[in-house]
């Protein structure tokens, strides 16, 4: 990802977000910082600059009584004010869903576990969410617009799936495919990455191979396998879904904690 898009899918546009004007999740990672002029918050101080939420700004005092900040952490605090306020205006899932097709969901940080559990079987789904936002789609990306289309964005992380029986597993590695189907191409939502059958724990020793040098029918196989598990394409775009919500909550909280540690909170 180019440095543009990475600044530009990382902020949405808080214009956007205070009039409300939401067609899709557009977070407020946005062009705020690449089209804002020198001035004051919220001002115009002439040439391009956009429109900020109008909201009180909290005083800033230091642990030792002294009342004062550097210039650079009080505007700091300033904008996370304005940037958490419109990233809850936006947020979609306040929470996390405790189940997902029959799975149960545990969060341990950026850490997400689903576990299924039969007579039989245990199938855990694992992944995590740092660096897994993108666009949906390449956006034109126009600095001068008051209200520049990002895409959609959502988080498609690369996810394990294990199959474990007794003291064995079986184990996929995922990841989301790019783009739509060309013609005559399977619809699938999720590719194998890789494949690997171990016992005990797994270590750097396990041999694994390839999903893309696995024989077509047996590749085929293997995707009806985990679709029987539950791991269907349906079920790989609900898990998005679970991962967005996840990943956009725990950045409001990083916003959140980055604005109590310059304020000097504990």
């Amino acid at each position: 990802m180019n440095s543009l898009k990475t600044a530009t899918l990382r902020f949405a546009s808080l214009a956007s977000s205070a009039t409300g004007a939401l067609g899709k999740r557009d977070f407020t990672r946005s062009l705020w910082h690449m089209t804002k002029k020198p001035a004051t918050v919220g001002g115009t101080g002439g040439g391009d600059h956009v429109t900020v939420l109008n909201v009180h700004k909290p005083s800033i005092n230091c642990t030792c009584g002294c009342n004062v900040h550097t210039k650079g952490e009080r505007e700091l605090v300033e904008f996370l004010t304005e940037e958490i306020i419109a990233e809850r205006k936006v947020q979609k899932g306040k929470t996390v869903p405790t189940t997902l097709e029959g799975f149960s969901v545990k969060l341990s940080g950026a850490d997400v576990e689903l576990t299924k559990q039969t007579d039989k079987e245990k199938v855990v789904v694992s992944f995590n969410v740092n660096h897994t936002v993108d666009s949906e789609e390449e956006p034109e990306i126009n600095p001068n617009a008051d209200k520049p289309d990002l895409g959609e964005m959502r988080s498609k992380p690369q996810f394990e799936v294990d199959i474990i029986r007794g003291n064995s597993t079986l184990s996929f590695t995922c990841s989301y495919l790019q783009g739509e189907a060309q013609e005559g191409e399977y619809n699938d939502v999720f590719s194998i990455d890789e494949l690997s059958i171990f016992e005990g724990e797994w270590n750097d020793k396990v041999y694994a191979v390839a999903g893309d040098v696995l024989d077509g029918y047996l590749y085929d196989l293997l995707m009806n396998l985990l679709e029987e598990k539950g791991i269907s394409n349906e079920f790989a775009e609900k898990l998005s879904d679970l991962a967005t919500a996840h990943e956009h909550t725990s950045y409001i909280g990083l916003l959140e904690k980055l604005s109590k540690f310059t304020a000097g909170g504990k």
